[in-house]
């Protein structure tokens, strides 16, 4: 069941005005999409993206929404349903990390509700409203979630951060399991888990133990590729399957100075984020 591209199909990305997002829509548009949908808060960046993606040739649309609003959410859906028609392929790439400070510091308890909504709540409410059309439909169709290494190993300093990337992951693995014993063979679900990228979001995050910080290019390459491939999980790089795996096996004192040592728990002290 693999899609060995995405011609002719019709692509919403999340989170689109930068980064992973904008890479991402820009391979549908050289891969020859036929409508390219960008969601984005940020407005006259996702008009910038939405013009350069349209100078190489791509039927592209833009929308500016906030993903933390569920309201906001099924509005632009409907929008994009109005506009386009039904969409074939769904890349979950908005999030934010809040981090570089123990739990009990967190001052803004809107922080922790921002944090979830958006990493964890917004792409089960997106994947809500285009899912039915792709099962319903019989040609291939992809869901392809951006969560994290945070996901699969417990890292201080990013508690609430973590806590959102699990559930994303747990959710969506989850819906790929459905999807299979449902007999919706056509449609495929990816959750991929890299560790930190050099798009700005971890500014001052350190890489650790054979592990440096991810090219943004590589990373949107290997998702791509996999996610045409319909496959189920993809963890970036394999230092963290590694550490996913020790995690597993190890007693809960062996693990923590284990991950302690080569540098896992010491990689967010230094991190200040993305300077908007």
């Amino acid at each position: 069941m693999k899609l060995e591209t995405v011609a002719d199909k019709k692509v919403l990305v999340t989170g689109a005005a930068m980064g992973l997002g904008k890479l991402f829509a820009e391979r549908a548009v050289r891969e020859g999409a036929a409508d390219v949908v960008l969601w984005d808060i940020d407005e006259a960046r996702v008009k910038e993206t939405a013009a350069e993606l349209a100078a190489l040739g791509g039927r592209v649309h833009h929308h500016v929404v906030d993903v933390a609003d569920r309201d906001a959410i099924a509005t632009a859906a409907a929008a994009v349903r109005e506009q386009v028609g039904d969409i074939d392929i769904l890349v979950n790439n908005a999030g934010i990390v809040r981090g570089n400070s123990y739990f009990w510091e967190t001052t803004d308890p809107a922080d922790i509700d921002k944090t979830m909504a958006i990493n964890s709540l917004a792409p089960m409410h997106i994947t809500r409203e285009f899912l039915p059309a792709m099962v319903r439909g019989n040609g291939q169709a992809r869901v392809l979630t951006i969560a994290s290494s945070a996901g699969l190993v417990s890292n201080p300093r990013m508690s609430v951060y973590a806590a959102s990337k699990w559930a994303a992951l747990g959710w969506s693995d989850s819906v790929r399991i459905e999807l299979e014993q449902a007999g919706h063979q056509h449609v495929k679900v990816t959750t991929v888990c890299p560790t930190y990228i050099d798009t700005g979001m971890f500014d001052g995050a350190k890489g650790f133990w054979f592990t440096p910080i991810l090219r943004q290019d590589a990373v949107v390459d290997t998702s791509w590729k996999q996610m045409k491939a319909g496959t189920p999980l993809v963890v970036l790089p394999w230092t963290s399957r590694l550490n996913k795996a020790l995690s597993g096996i190890l007693p809960i004192k062996a693990r923590d100075l284990f991950l302690n040592t080569v540098g896992v728990y010491h990689s967010m002290d230094a991190f200040t984020g993305r300077a908007e």
